[in-house]
């Protein structure tokens, strides 16, 4: 089948490596998404196993499409909706990109729901109703120009959602987001892990979530186990492969969080305890100035605030200077990432960039900075 990934901008090479570890193939990197060909067995693998994608979106059809009669035509042509969707079964349409006679979205998510519920009149006379909460199918359109690209999403909810996050502190950084933040430090846990500033705990969780290989099984609505070609052997075997692995002896290094807000710190231990990983994270109620650091080096990570949506950018100017000098002073020969939306603040660190990697945080052009401490 022909698939496409979406994914946070910046992390689209990463989606596409972890796609071909799992068995995807023809690769192609696009804006904020990957496409692949792949088999059952992969596409429900990746659903389990890929900590970068936010959705999944399988191609059914492409067609000419330049105005809304052939936009209805195409819909009606293109795809076998009367075996896919029964009319005691609901659906919604999602639409993204325009042309010159398809401006609107709305209208153009319009055009295709009554494409299909005016076939199903026809052929079975009775009509399928609309659900945005819990539908059988999910419909994709994109516009590109003159082509209509027609898909089926496989999930309600995004991926990115693990399960282990219902408390959350202001702006929080979405797992899959922090996932490829901590790919990218190449941290493989033979070496300590302290996020010094680690909010509600998604970095932390997210790189031992990685290091220990632990899927995604919360249940997420999978849509494609209404699609008339599911497997459900197929889905079953690789679901119990990820059950069944056994890491055997695994050796961990120090992992430490450090967090001085009292309320985020407590939803910090509730997260990583939903995330079954309190007995590897070692977490501080402290301001990192009061942090001592006794480890080998290995990696100190931080995401924080910017001025933006947390701060005020003249408040933490002292902030970033404090964090500075505390680095200098404590961590010689450890490496440090941070998470930057604001180059002002990053300059009162008086700390020289190895590294600058362009990063979209919820809208935000930031950078994940890498420094080496000497």
């Amino acid at each position: 089948m022909n698939v496409v990934a979406s994914s946070p901008e910046g992390l689209e090479r990463l989606l596409a490596k972890e796609v071909s570890d799992f068995g995807g193939k023809q690769i192609k990197i696009l804006k904020r998404s990957v496409s692949f060909k792949c088999d059952l067995a992969t596409f429900y693998r990746l659903h389990f196993c890929s900590k970068i994608a936010f959705r999944f979106y399988r191609e059914v059809s492409r067609f000419q499409c330049s105005d809304k009669n052939s936009l209805y035509k195409g819909i009606q042509s293109s795809f076998d909706w009367i075996s896919w969707l029964p009319t005691n079964k609901s659906f919604c349409v999602r639409v993204t990109g325009k042309n010159l006679f398809l401006r609107h979205t709305h209208f153009t998510a319009l055009q295709v729901k009554n494409a299909i519920v005016d076939l199903q009149k026809k052929y079975l006379g009775s009509r399928s109703d609309i659900s945005i909460k819990n539908p059988h199918l999910i419909i994709h359109l994109h516009i590109n120009n003159k082509e209509a690209i027609l898909s089926l999403q496989s999930t309600v909810e995004s991926l990115h959602k693990r399960g282990y996050r219902p408390l959350m502190a202001d702006a929080p950084l979405k797992e899959n987001l922090a996932a490829g933040l901590i790919q990218i430090t190449k941290w493989e846990g033979k070496t300590p892990l302290i996020d010094i500033m680690c909010g509600s705990g998604t970095l932390l969780i997210e790189a031992l979530a990685q290091y220990l290989k632990i899927p995604n099984l919360t249940k997420k609505n999978y849509l494609f186990e209404n699609w008339i070609d599911f497997k459900k052997d197929i889905f079953l075997t690789e679901k119990l492969k990820l059950i069944n692995n056994d890491l055997g002896d695994l050796k961990i290094s120090k992992v430490i969080g450090c967090e001085s807000d009292i309320d985020i710190f407590e939803q910090a231990k509730k997260n990583i305890s939903l995330a079954g990983l309190e007995k590897y994270i070692e977490l501080h109620n402290m301001d990192f100035a009061n942090l001592r650091i006794n480890e080998k080096p290995g990696t100190i990570i931080c995401n924080p605030p910017y001025g933006r949506r947390i701060g005020d950018e003249k408040e933490l100017i002292n902030l970033y200077s404090q964090l500075g000098d505390f680095l200098k002073q404590n961590c010689s020969g450890w490496t440090f990432w941070l998470l930057s939306g604001n180059p002002k603040l990053t300059k009162f660190l008086k700390m020289k960039a190895s590294q600058k990697i362009p990063i979209n945080n919820g809208g935000i052009d930031c950078r994940w900075i890498k420094y080496l401490i000497n």
